[in-house]
């Protein structure tokens, strides 16, 4: 379990979902999309094809029933991190198990935890979203995001939107806890996969800042279509 534990100020935020859509309200009257909003909003042609394609290959039917299993594996291995995180003890259930085993060495390199599931709102650029944590991993401050997956990545581009992902969030954890002295460069994303040693990919200033400049793209274009 990390050795330390210094969290920052939690945000207060209700999640809600209109038009198929997900919005973050703060006590401050800040109503804003999602980055998972943003980015399917916005999502490249080749992608939604990709996936059209993936439906209509498996069945529709069984499609919905991988992702909701994805979902729920996701939701439950979250679970069992934070937990981990905040000191707790920790009791897998079986179907769990195979991911957990998989991702608890690379928590074991976490420490001085500042923000675990977290939500956080960019106030400028008008986007919202909820961080998994923000640590240092071998010593070096950074986001964290946790992933599972049935198979490996292996490589960055079938991560598809991750990184665009992870940039979005260190972007407005930066935005927002900048009076506490955050200011985060690097992130890493964690997959978590059975029978495996979970996938680490570890990125360095200069591909945040190109994901963070694509990112911002992706924002505006977002409004542009808002606003048709």
């Amino acid at each position: 379990m990390p050795s330390e534990i210094q969290l920052l100020p939690s945000i207060h935020a209700k999640s809600v979902r209109e038009n198929g859509k997900q919005y973050y309200l703060s006590t401050n009257g800040d109503r804003l999309p999602s980055v998972s909003t943003i980015l399917n909003a916005t999502k490249p042609q080749a992608d939604r094809d990709r996936l059209f394609n993936w439906k209509q290959r498996v069945g529709v039917e069984t499609a919905n029933q991988i992702s909701s299993t994805a979902s729920r594996r996701g939701t439950q291995t979250h679970k069992y991190i934070q937990r981990y995180l905040q000191g707790e003890d920790i009791s897998c259930s079986e179907a769990s198990r195979p991911y957990w085993e998989s991702i608890a060495p690379v928590l074991q390199e976490i420490d001085v935890v500042r923000l675990i599931e977290g939500a956080v709102f960019h106030s400028e650029l008008k986007y919202a979203g909820i961080v998994d944590c923000v640590a240092s991993y071998r010593g070096v401050p950074c986001v964290c995001e946790w992933k599972t997956a049935d198979r490996p990545k292996r490589t960055l581009e079938r991560l598809f939107d991750y990184p665009l992902q992870l940039a979005a969030y260190l972007g407005a954890v930066n935005h927002y806890y900048r009076d506490y002295g955050i200011q985060l460069n690097r992130a890493l994303i964690v997959i978590a996969i059975p029978q495996t040693p979970a996938e680490v990919f570890w990125f360095e200033p200069e591909a945040i800042a190109s994901y963070w400049q694509q990112w911002q793209q992706r924002v505006t274009l977002y409004w542009q279509l808002m606003r048709k």
